[in-house]
């Protein structure tokens, strides 16, 4: 008896390698699915929630639920997939809708052609199957539904799932045997046009995490191709650009080649989502596929708009602090912060969307979770606000000098929560940004000239005469001091206090500086104490005096030459009173020499 003896050709050392590979990962990862699924039904969720798609069997974990997750149409599509996918066509037999005493003999041979339909003829959207019990009414009824179509050629094949009872499981989403009597019939048609059949049997044969080696090098060789077709695109958008530039006579602040990485990312990804519809991938790592190269997209696309972001409310900062509005520069700062977080949280629950995540249970956690925050956080978010507030309206910034109700101090900080102020006394103090909101703030920085108003007390012996000379000499020198503001410059005989003759000045002072006005009242206070000593009184004190001997009163020259010069202007009708003439006011406006010639500050002071 003569035996024959096959012998099989040595595979190449690589194919094996990647075999080995592929074999090692799909032992992993069928171990933390065991893992997974024990956890899960610790946790008492869904065994099938793991699966993409967020497929969901029955939430009960008796001893009589189905452990196949044939519970919704998503769990039964999805784990026929997984089970024809590892090899494991006994299982995936399940799945079908044949009697028990065929299943043993042809399911496994048809399970076998059915996913290789799935994965070569298959149109529809595995993400949209319904993952309740009872079906969608978009996809038919609650005992049928209509996932999709077998579409090769002039065929359209509906493929169809019904929910049967189980004698062990209940009621359960089968592959309908109308679909599977169609079968064979569209399965020798694919097989007829495989391009398999061109390629080494080697890459077609071998397979790695559900597909074959040829499809995992093709993919590998498509990179490049979609690079370089991704940077063609960005290069072309920059072109319109350049010449808008060119043509505005602007130069060119290479801001878009900060945005030509995440374009580069998502123009590529694109690329080759195109490129790889060309290699007829299986059907389960096609959606692994297309849900990786979206989640690609959505990167690229966000971190397009983080760069544009970014460059935005820099420019914008730039513009404000350049006005002088550094409290707008120090907000959209906090913009761009705020910015900046909204679309990290908008990337996030975009991807995991685009994995199949429920996002309605995380929106609805994260929103009962921000109102506890707002609660907790009352008043850090008051304070949050009160920045937002005081920043924004420019009350204060860095470097005034204000008063906060009976404190006073120059501004060092505004930060989102307080703000820091150097008192006179050179302690710091510490202001919560919310009752700084509503705090009445004096702002001495802001203040465009000061207020000059002395009161003066002339002794009560002073003639009328006398007192008119020196009103109408004070309110001479105000006109004519250059630091004076002379259309508001002011002097009046006020009251008769108890021991003085109340006179009032009204003034302001032409300066911002709190030093030079200080150096330019004491001038002023000088002068007038000239022009009282001139008009021969004297300032009143607040004080009761006891004489013991005779007064020798007021000096009698200079009260004679103070009313014999208002004596001259009543004479001339040139009176001074209730004011000068308006050609006189003109005349005096800085007729004064200020600072003093004979002053070290003087414009005519002699260098040695």
């Amino acid at each position: 008896m003569n035996e024959t003896v096959e012998r099989r050709a040595p595979r190449p050392f690589a194919v094996s390698l990647i075999t080995y590979i592929g074999s090692s990962m799909k032992n992993l990862a069928r171990l933390i699915l065991v893992v997974s699924i024990s956890i899960q039904g610790l946790a008492g969720q869904s065994v099938t929630s793991l699966l993409p798609g967020g497929a969901q069997a029955p939430a009960a974990t008796p001893a009589s639920a189905d452990q196949l997750g044939r519970g919704t149409p998503s769990g039964t599509v999805l784990g026929f997939l997984q089970a024809a996918q590892s090899g494991d066509y006994k299982t995936a037999a399940d799945y079908l809708q044949m009697s028990a005493a065929r299943r043993p003999s042809q399911g496994p041979d048809l399970a076998e052609k059915l996913k290789l339909l799935m994965d070569r003829a298959f149109v529809g959207s595995l993400r949209r199957l319904s993952t309740g019990s009872e079906g969608s009414l978009e996809y038919g009824t609650t005992d049928q539904q209509t996932i999709g179509t077998f579409s090769y050629g002039d065929a359209d094949v509906p493929v169809v799932l019904v929910r049967v009872t189980d004698p062990n499981f209940g009621k359960v989403w089968l592959f309908s045997s109308d679909t599977l009597s169609k079968i064979p019939d569209l399965y020798d048609s694919v097989e007829a046009h495989q391009v398999e059949s061109k390629l080494p049997q080697s890459l077609v044969r071998n397979a790695f995490l559900g597909m074959p080696l040829w499809q995992w090098l093709a993919l590998f060789a498509a990179v490049p191709v979609a690079i370089v077709i991704g940077w063609a695109i960005v290069l072309l958008l920059a072109i319109p650009r350049r010449l808008w530039l060119k043509f505005r006579h602007r130069p060119n602040l290479q801001s878009y080649s900060r945005m030509s990485r995440p374009l580069l990312l998502s123009f590529s990804a694109l690329a080759h989502r195109v490129i790889a519809g060309y290699f007829g991938l299986p059907l389960l790592p096609r959606l692994y596929y297309s849900r990786t190269i979206q989640v690609l997209i959505s990167i690229g696309f966000f971190w397009f708009l983080l760069r544009v972001t970014a460059l935005t409310m820099q420019r914008l900062r730039i513009r404000a602090i350049g006005a002088g509005r550094i409290g707008t520069g120090t907000l959209l700062v906090l913009g761009e912060s705020l910015l900046t977080a909204l679309v990290v949280i908008a990337a996030i629950v975009a991807t995991l969307g685009i994995m199949g995540f429920n996002l309605t249970t995380m929106l609805a956690g994260l929103g009962i979770g921000g109102i506890a925050i707002a609660f907790a956080a009352q008043k850090t978010l008051e304070n949050l606000f009160g920045g937002i507030s005081v920043l924004a309206d420019e009350v204060i910034r860095v470097g005034d000098y204000c008063r906060f109700s009976d404190r006073s101090g120059t501004v060092e900080d505004i930060s989102l929560r307080s703000t820091r102020v150097r008192t006179d006394a050179r302690t710091e103090l510490s202001i919560p940004n919310g009752a700084l909101a509503v705090m009445n703030i004096e702002n001495f920085t802001r203040r465009d000239k000061i207020q000059f108003n002395p009161a003066l007390a002339i002794r009560c012996e002073t003639t009328a005469d006398q007192l008119r000379y020196l009103l109408a000499e004070i309110r001479r020198m105000l006109y004519q001091h250059p630091k004076v503001e002379s259309d508001t410059a002011n002097i009046r005989f006020a009251n008769f206090d108890s021991s003085a003759l109340r006179l009032e000045i009204s003034s302001y002072v032409l300066t911002r500086d709190s030093n030079e006005f200080i150096a330019i009242r004491e001038d002023l206070l000088l002068r007038i104490m000239d022009i009282v000593e001139k008009s021969g009184s004297g300032f009143a004190f607040p004080s009761q005096t006891l004489y013991f001997s005779r007064d020798s009163g007021l000096d009698k020259e200079k009260a004679a030459a103070a009313e014999q010069q208002v004596q001259q202007w009543r004479d001339q009708h040139q009176l001074p009173f209730p004011d000068f003439a308006p050609t006189d006011k003109s005349a005096f406006r800085g007729s004064i020499v200020y600072p003093p010639p004979e002053s070290s500050t003087g414009s005519n002071r002699r260098i040695p």
